[in-house]
């Protein structure tokens, strides 16, 4: 299994190569971004995009937030965006364009350690698929955890909730396949929530809702919280979750590093 098609993307990269890759996900042709080392691959993280269509849509910039020389960064489009086959559903069939992509980097890199970045819409997204992949730590930054609470609370998006997934009293099943807490239980890969106070877009309630639920399961979790801040923190704010991230990352993989040597 590999990717079917690979397009050089005109980035002046010294460390990476920047390819846009095309790959089979279900009968679709999907795409995504993919940033690999030149170096050999020791850690993979996978960047899942909020959004929706051009709103939210991957970026090189952000990509490269999450890069060192020894680190391949991938983000799949999801299907119907930027010229992915396909509808988008919105962490519904939409989650296979994750996990097939998955099962090709860990077939290629099969040492390499895993850790998912979900943002915003991409919070749900990684929320029901790192469990599937196994991915080493799952980082849900400014994310969605619950998908009810985002139609309660976000009234200018419930339009967009109905026609893609429903209503949350006439579409029960839908909503209830994207209730990712439910799964989640003590033996569930550590996870970081980051989240910003002010954040309009994906109210913090979201945070202390996935919070309380990996308390009560006991699984392994660390909250980062900006109180200040709003979706998108602003710069000094930014290095400093970033850095989190980054000392987050380092440390799970040198945890894993001593269970192997014991």
């Amino acid at each position: 299994m590999d990717f079917i098609k690979r397009k050089l993307m005109p980035a002046d990269l010294q460390t990476h190569r920047v390819e846009e890759v095309t790959y089979k996900a279900d009968q679709f042709n999907v795409k995504g971004l993919c940033l690999t080392p030149f170096l050999p691959v020791k850690r993979i993280v996978v960047y899942l995009r909020g959004g929706k269509g051009q709103v939210g849509r991957v970026r090189l910039a952000r990509m490269l937030q999450f890069l060192n020389k020894n680190t391949l960064v991938f983000a799949p489009y999801y299907r119907g965006n930027n010229g992915s086959e396909g509808q988008d559903d919105f962490a519904g069939d939409d989650l296979n364009d994750v996990t097939s992509a998955m099962r090709i980097l860990t077939a290629r890199y099969p040492q390499a350690f895993i850790h998912f970045v979900g943002f915003s819409r991409g919070g749900i997204q990684g929320l029901l698929t790192f469990q599937k992949v196994n991915v080493d730590s799952y980082i849900i930054w400014g994310g969605v955890s619950d998908l009810r609470l985002m139609y309660e609370e976000r009234v200018d998006l419930r339009n967009i909730l109905r026609r893609m997934v429903g209503h949350p009293k006439k579409a029960k099943e839908a909503y209830r396949q994207r209730d990712a807490l439910a799964h989640i239980q003590s033996d569930a890969p550590p996870i970081l929530i980051v989240h910003g106070g002010k954040d309009k877009q994906v109210g913090i309630h979201q945070a202390y809702v996935l919070e309380t639920h990996l308390k009560e399961v006991g699984a392994t979790y660390k909250t980062f919280y900006q109180m200040q801040e709003g979706h998108v923190p602003r710069p000094q704010a930014m290095k400093d979750v970033l850095k989190i991230i980054q000392s987050w990352m380092a440390n799970v993989e040198a945890y894993k590093n001593n269970e192997k040597k014991l």
